[in-house]
């Protein structure tokens, strides 16, 4: 047991400022279950935060971040910059790059290997193009999750999207399905076994021998889709719609 003063307390949602070039920002995240002090550099968003045990002092804290410090600029340096769509840029869609272009249509539309934007402002199109993403996310992941439904003869309840960034879907125990919207941008053999592997919950609330049997019994080879998403999805989190 430590005795800490409340001056070298450890608290939770506090940040570290570590000195450099350039001086790093460190959240902290104070966890009953840690038994270590751990880093971890987000490959989403450079995000840096140190997990550590409850009962760790601050200048431990302190000093096991100096001492990593090289170790963390060495991979915010590989981290991805954020990049907001706009005319003239790429996107992906359904697996395929699109080019972003300007239409006379009201709305914005797929033409071929263009995505079409509505005249206006260009500060609203990257809005513009979430909304878009959004609802051709919902038609697909709503379908997909309809026949897999259907497959395996359980109903579920309702479909949700969001911008998870720890998961692609999810499955509560009431039959409640949530997707990552952001599946839309990726081949559409991805969103599909998302789609039928939060199905395959309906029937087995884990992750068994049984869950992975369901889930190849819906979607055969569902290997190769899965290895997408651990290789290429962090990928698709780089785009920033919003500021």
């Amino acid at each position: 047991m430590f005795f800490k003063s409340a001056t070298d307390r450890l608290m939770e949602n506090c940040q570290l400022d570590v000195p450099g070039n350039p001086a790093i920002k460190i959240a902290l995240r104070v966890s009953k279950r840690a038994r270590r002090l751990s880093l971890r550099v987000s490959r989403l968003d450079g995000r840096v935060t140190l997990t550590v045990p409850v009962g760790t002092r601050r200048r431990e804290a302190e000093g096991f971040a100096r001492e990593r410090a090289d170790w963390i600029r060495n991979h915010l340096a590989d981290t991805a910059s954020p990049e907001r769509p706009s005319i003239g840029s790429t996107l992906p869609f359904r697996g395929a790059d699109v080019e972003i272009t300007r239409g006379t249509a009201r709305t914005v539309r797929l033409n071929g290997h263009h995505l079409e934007l509505p005249p206006g402002e260009a500060s609203r199109d990257a809005i513009r193009i979430e909304s878009f993403l959004k609802e051709q996310a919902r038609a697909a992941l709503v379908a997909a999750s309809d026949h897999y439904s259907a497959a395996l003869g359980l109903p579920y309840a309702s479909v949700t999207l969001r911008d998870t960034r720890s998961r692609w879907g999810s499955c509560s125990a009431r039959g409640n399905l949530s997707y990552s919207w952001r599946l839309i941008m990726a081949p559409p053999e991805v969103l599909d076994y998302v789609a039928a592997h939060e199905v395959a919950h309906l029937r087995h609330m884990d992750h068994s021998s049984a869950f992975w049997s369901q889930v190849e019994a819906l979607c055969p080879g569902y290997d190769t889709p899965r290895r997408w998403l651990r290789d290429h999805g962090t990928a698709l989190h780089r785009f920033r719609f919003r500021d």
